[in-house]
This record gives structure tokens, sequence and C-alpha cells, in this order.
């Protein structure tokens, strides 16, 4: 009896602890309707993406490929802010000796905007010690600097100095077993060890991804042209920490390329056409209005994602929603705006959310632009082809689901060396690898 009594004692005390977890496991699940359901792997049998992409036009054609765009903005996104000022404050030296000496972390003040509505956020920015100038990876985070740089003193949300981070405790043992190790948790030595700069930035810091918030914070910028979508927002802040980097002796100004899960894949994609100087877009997960098909009626669909996530797409959106097949636009058109610049997209068997299927299809449509221009495009072999880091649109595809996981950042890894090895690579560390 005794041993019975020391049981319920034991989980009635930890019982606010179970709820909490539970509670927090439903809420995260539902994010993505997490499942034991298989992306399907056949393509065949699948209708062709709509409009048929003119490979000529798309490749030849500025003003053809102004118009394309001019579409996308109309119907989805809403105006590239372009004029919209970015400045930037002195760099804070966070750490000089990153891992015994394998490089150092500092973090720059970057504002976005003018008047009273200026936003701003900090730029936590990693470089190899060994010489460059270094490829870059930028990403946006989900979790603040202080998630995203653990036991580091980087800036915070509230502009304190980080102590310990919401990650910790069982909403993060939570969140990192649905979402992977690296959903919040940069693996800075590990980008060290390769020779890669990398750069990141909470992307809520600039514009907030809660409905309300985020339609005020963009409306009162103080720019020329505002954003009316957060993916375009969010891909402004990509082109202007790239702009940022661009300046320094250390990067290599050919070698800038854009990493980003689920949302902030889409908003890789976007600041990878509408901002020239982007060099690679890794495109993780990134689902519909990112490199999934509008058209498919798999997964999320491109109604859900609007009327859940209303900020992320223009006001007009809306009026496509259920007639997507009229769309004059779908997203293998917008992948097709990046060739001939390297793009990797990454995706999960299980997270049918996001629909790989359509996502694949879209990047074959897509590949005949890359070929076009010269480009491996993307490889043959279907959907379980073996990843193949060179080619102009390169595919990953893993089991599990919805997530960043150490897998994932072997291939982002692999992705930017096959394509900016001259740039500063560090070639033990990719010999290692192999």
């Amino acid at each position: 009896m005794l041993s019975v009594f020391r049981a319920c004692v034991w989980f009635l005390v930890r019982l606010p602890l179970i709820l909490l977890i539970f509670v927090t496991a439903l809420v995260m699940s539902s994010c993505t309707m997490l499942g034991l359901n298989y992306a399907s792997l056949e393509t065949a049998n699948k209708p062709v993406p709509k409009p048929e992409i003119n490979v000529a036009a798309m490749l030849g054609d500025d003003a053809y490929r102004g118009q394309m765009m001019e579409r996308f903005e109309a119907v989805l996104y809403g105006p590239w802010p372009e004029g919209l000022p970015v400045s930037w404050g002195e760099s804070r030296l966070v750490d000089a000796s990153l891992f015994g000496g394998k490089g150092r972390l500092e973090e720059i003040p970057v504002t976005i905007g003018q008047g009273d509505g200026a936003s701003l956020f900090h730029l936590v920015v990693a470089t190899p010690a060994a010489p460059g100038p270094h490829p870059v990876i930028i990403s946006q985070t989900f979790s603040s600097n202080c998630a995203a740089f653990p036991g580091y003193p980087v800036t915070a949300t509230d502009d304190t100095i980080c102590d310990g981070s919401e990650m910790e405790g069982a909403f993060g043992f939570v969140a990192t077993q649905i979402f992977g190790t690296y959903i919040a948790k940069v693996p800075l030595e590990r980008f060290m060890d390769a020779g890669i700069a990398y750069a990141s930035f909470y992307g809520s810091d600039f514009v907030s991804d809660r409905r309300a918030e985020a339609r005020d914070v963009m409306a009162n910028l103080g720019g020329p042209v505002a954003p009316t979508s957060t993916l375009m927002a969010w891909a402004y802040a990509y082109s202007a920490a790239s702009q940022i980097l661009e300046t320094r002796a250390d990067i290599d100004p050919d070698g800038t390329v854009l990493l980003g899960h689920s949302r902030f894949g889409k908003a890789a994609l976007l600041a990878g056409v509408w901002d020239n100087r982007i060099d690679g877009v890794i495109a993780h997960q990134a689902g519909f209005a990112g490199a999934s098909l509008s058209r498919s009626q798999t997964g999320e669909g491109l109604k859900r994602m609007g009327e859940s996530y209303p900020h992320w797409l223009a006001p007009q959106a809306r009026d496509w929603f259920d007639r997507v097949d009229e769309l004059p636009v779908d997203q293998h058109q917008l992948l097709g705006l990046l060739a001939p610049t390297p793009v990797l997209l990454g995706n999960g068997r299980r997270d049918v959310w996001s629909d790989p299927n359509s996502s694949f299809r879209a990047a074959q449509a897509a590949s005949s632009l890359y070929e076009a221009a010269g480009i491996t495009g993307l490889p043959g072999g279907g959907m379980k082809q073996d990843f193949d880091a060179d080619a102009g649109i390169a595919w990953w595809l893993r089991p599990g689901g919805h997530s960043v996981v150490s897998e994932d950042i072997d291939t982002f890894i692999a992705f930017v060396q096959a394509h900016f090895s001259d740039a500063g690579i560090n070639q033990s560390a990719v010999q290692a690898a192999e």
C-alpha cells in the first residue's frame, strides 16, 4: 500500500507539469497539424502546375519578369517596400574567442524605417577565425536571441542583456521534441567548423507575428512604400541584413545565402526574387505561399493558411481563397523567378501540412529555367532522389515532420559548401566531413 501511496503522491505533485506539457504539445501540434500520415511520393498522377512557365520570357525579358513579380504583389504579397530606410549602429563584441578560438560573436543594432514607427532588432553575427572572406548564412529565428544563443550575453527583445531563455524547462523540452533540436538554438560550432559565417535575428523583433500588431507596425514604418504582408516585410529584413553584411571585409559579397524555416522559408524565397544581391536560398518546409502550389488541395492549403495567419499575406489575397484555380500566378513561377540563383528546398516525409508533393512538382516545373540558363536543374529520381548539393534546385526529403534537426543542418552546410566553396570555406572541415 505504501508504494501505491507514494505513486499517487508522485503523480499529484507532478500533475501541473504533466498538464502543462500536454497543453503545450497540443497547442504546438495544432500549428502544423502533426499526424502520422506520409506525403505521397506519386507525382505523375497529379495536375501539371499552372499557369505554364514562359521560359524564354522569364529568363531574357526583364519587363516580363517585372510584370510577373507585380502579379505576385497584386494577389498575394503586397508591394516590395522599396526605399524603406535601413541603418545600423556600432557592432558590439559578445565573444572574442568563440569555441576556444574557432570564431568570434558580435551583434549589430539594425533599424528599418524612420520616425517614431521605425523598428529595431539586433543582428547576431558569428564569423570563423580562419582567413576570409566567408560565405554567410542569414537566418530569421522563431525565438528570441536569448533562445537562439543560450548562455551568451546578447540583447533580448526588451533591450536588456539575456539572462536565461524561454526555451528552458517544460516548454523548451516539448518544443524541441516536436520541432527539433534546432528550432531555436543555433548550431554555431558546426558553422564555424565548416568555415561559414552565420547571422540571424528574431523576426518578430522587426515585425510581430501577431495579426493586429503586425498591421500597425508595417503601416507606421515611415518609408515611401509600406509592406502590407509580414512575408514581404520579413523578406525586406533579410535584404537589410544582407546590405549590412556585404560591407564587411570578412564576408564574401558573392556568398550570401538566406535560410528560413516554415514562414521564414517563404520570406527567404521572396527576398531571393526581389533582391538580386542574394546568392542562394535555403527554404526549409516553406509550404503554402512559399514553395508549395497554391492550387494544391493537400495539406494546409492557401485558404486555411491565409485565414489562420491573415497578416502573412496582403489583405487582397483573401479575394482568391475560394478561387485558387483562377490565380494568375503560382509558386512554380516564383521558384522560376529565382533562376539561376541556387535554391535548396527542404522537406519532411511526415510534413503533409506543408505539402512536399506539390513543392516537388513546383520545383520540377521551375527546373526548366535553370536548365535553360545552363545550370543543373532538379535531378531525376523522383521525390526520393538522393540529395544533390550541386543542383541549381536541390531537393531534400528526410523522414520526420515539421522541424529542424541535425540532418537538416548537415544538408544546409553541404549546399553552401557545394555552391560557394571558393568563398573562404575551410577546406579541411569539408574533407573531414566527407
